[in-house]
């Protein structure tokens, strides 16, 4: 967003914000993709905060198709995006559409997005060239909307939970292309952990070994578990303020790495009154799924679908609450590092 890797043209460019960006040095650090990304199309209001240098924060889509039915997918949608934009910044919400990446999405495409459900394609890495050139309808994994931000030029990505290494994964070899991606593209993911339904133990060891800094935001030291504040884990990095998280993000290019960040903020207290109930229905979800034929990327929509309908709702609730957090948490964030990147710390 502060130093947009995309061509805009002219008239679309402040040509003031964009010099400080460059003699930051902040956007050369972003150079090692191509000027011009034909297959994105950004809403007007992403194109007007990239070329403005204003702070954006990018949304996947997976939520929509696949985390909740119609229309309360779109609706939760919606009040995600508003909370982003209470708190500070422009929201970008990120899907495929008819061959092209859309950064920032429209009512009209929410809806068609959120009418569509789990008939969109699940997009990761290894679908979003497919996907595209298929001409399909492709909802953003944390994988997928990290390249997509990346490429639009956007640093900052709230989400609920990153994926990881599933329990049996020893047996199974299944771990979330989400992993991979966190060691291999630099955007920071504002999420509340990695899913609980995950092995969380392992997950972090994963991240270690792609150079993935994990930082517990907030007044704790433990890695998140998604639906519990708590879930015995040390993170290694501890950060309490925006500031601290996006000077990080701004040192992680200022070295030239290519990682992403996981910053794991914790479901508030007041939401998490459920997390034992939620523990419970995650196990037995769990033991039907060894049960099952279910495989692949099939498997957490399956584990939260039935996690769902075993709390009577409760974990939906609480997902729509730490999403909101982690919106408004990953808002604040993008706008203390472009006050960073611009110079101007005085707001």
């Amino acid at each position: 967003m502060f130093a947009t890797r995309l061509q805009l043209s002219s008239a679309a460019v402040c040509a003031r914000p964009r010099l400080r960006l460059l003699e930051s040095g902040f956007s050369r650090r972003y150079s090692s993709l191509p000027q011009k990304h034909a297959c994105i199309r950004l809403s007007p209001a992403v194109r007007e905060a990239l070329s403005h240098g204003e702070p954006i924060v990018a949304l996947e889509s997976t939520i929509i198709s696949h985390g909740m039915p119609y229309p309360q997918n779109v609706e939760t949608a919606r009040l995600v995006e508003q909370v982003v934009r209470e708190s500070g910044s422009t929201p970008a919400t990120i899907a495929l559409f008819d061959g092209k990446i859309h950064v920032g999405l429209g009512n009209d495409e929410l809806e068609r997005l959120g009418k569509c459900g789990k008939a969109a394609v699940k997009t990761s890495r290894r679908d979003m060239a497919a996907v595209l050139s298929q001409r399909m309808l492709g909802a953003t994994t944390v994988s997928g909307t990290m390249i997509a931000a990346h490429m639009a030029g956007i640093s900052v990505f709230a989400t609920g939970g990153i994926g990881g290494v599933h329990r049996g994964a020893e047996l199974t070899m299944d771990v979330s292309a989400d992993l991979t991606e966190l060691g291999r593209t630099p955007v920071a993911v504002v999420c509340a952990g990695a899913k609980s339904i995950l092995d969380l133990p392992k997950t972090l060891e994963y991240l270690e070994t792609q150079g993935v800094p994990v930082v517990a935001y907030g007044e704790t030291k433990q890695f998140p578990a998604f639906f519990s504040p708590e879930s015995g884990l040390l993170a290694p990095w501890c950060m309490q303020t925006p500031d601290q998280v996006a000077a990080l993000i701004k040192s992680n290019a200022d070295l030239g790495l290519q990682t992403g960040q996981v910053i794991a903020v914790p479901i508030p207290q007041e939401s998490a009154g459920g997390s034992a109930e939620i523990e419970r229905a995650i196990s037995i979800a769990i033991a039907e799924l060894e049960k099952s034929d279910i495989k692949g990327k099939e498997c957490t929509p399956f584990l939260l679908r039935r996690v769902v309908e075993l709390t009577g709702g409760v974990s939906l609730t609480a997902n729509i609450a730490l999403i909101k957090n982690n919106a408004r948490v990953a808002s604040r964030i993008s706008s203390s590092l472009a006050q960073m990147v611009s110079g101007d710390t005085s707001k």
